[in-house]
């Protein structure tokens, strides 16, 4: 059914600004529950291409918005996924005083305790991701127990660790000494990199700058 309406739209059978048929016509149209017609239909809402308001019907979007959608994803996976032999390795841990910029990303006071690691993720030995990762134990104990033999930090933290919202940021930046040494780069060589934080409710989880190997490329969908 998306894919019809989606086709109506994109063939501008309905136009931007038209009101579309109501939910029981479309349920008799295409033979189906008025509660499926109802799913589809807040699916294109959210995905910008229908307005819905309450006793004024659905219209299609005057400014059609395509959203794209992002996931946390597990490096684990993405190195598979390319043939290539996964690892990784931890190059620092410790527990310390949030910096200022940390906190204030995380919305923690200043003086918070947070668990800091450095890692290096490879793909057939070689570098593949740079990792710096504040964990807010508060939110999370049972991270400082994990020695990260079997999974990496990212991998533990989407498989266990709930979150209710996150804020990324994509940049790039000029390899730190830090960075260009796991990856084996020039210092100052130019590096794709994502900031990402996420809460669990109104509780900060972590915080991780990734910085991807020279010439990482990126792609999604939309």
């Amino acid at each position: 059914m998306q894919a019809e309406i989606r086709r109506r739209i994109a063939e501008r059978v309905w136009r931007p600004g038209d009101l579309i048929p109501g939910e029981a016509e479309l349920a008799a149209e295409f033979g189906c529950a008025r509660a499926t017609v109802n799913r589809a239909l807040q699916g294109l809402a959210e995905s910008g291409l229908l307005e819905r308001r309450r006793k004024a019907g659905t219209r299609v979007a005057l400014d059609p918005v395509r959203k794209a959608t992002l996931e946390i994803p597990v490096t684990r996976l993405e190195v598979e996924a390319s043939g290539c032999r996964y690892g990784f390795h931890i190059l620092e841990r410790r527990k310390l005083r949030a910096p200022v910029e940390g906190a204030d990303l995380m919305g923690l006071a200043r003086n918070a305790s947070l668990l800091f690691m450095r890692g290096l993720h490879t793909a057939d030995g070689t570098p593949f991701l740079y990792e710096a990762r504040w964990v807010n134990l508060v939110a999370v104990p049972e991270f400082a127990k994990e020695d990260f033999r079997e999974m990496s930090p990212n991998e533990w933290l989407v498989r266990n660790q709930p979150f209710t919202r996150g804020k990324i940021s994509f940049l790039a930046v000029p390899a730190s000494p830090e960075q260009a040494d796991a990856l084996k780069a020039e210092e100052g060589t130019a590096l794709f990199a994502i900031e990402r934080t996420t809460w669990n409710a109104e509780t900060a989880v972590t915080h991780v700058r990734l910085a991807y190997r020279p010439g990482y490329r990126m792609s999604t969908e939309i």
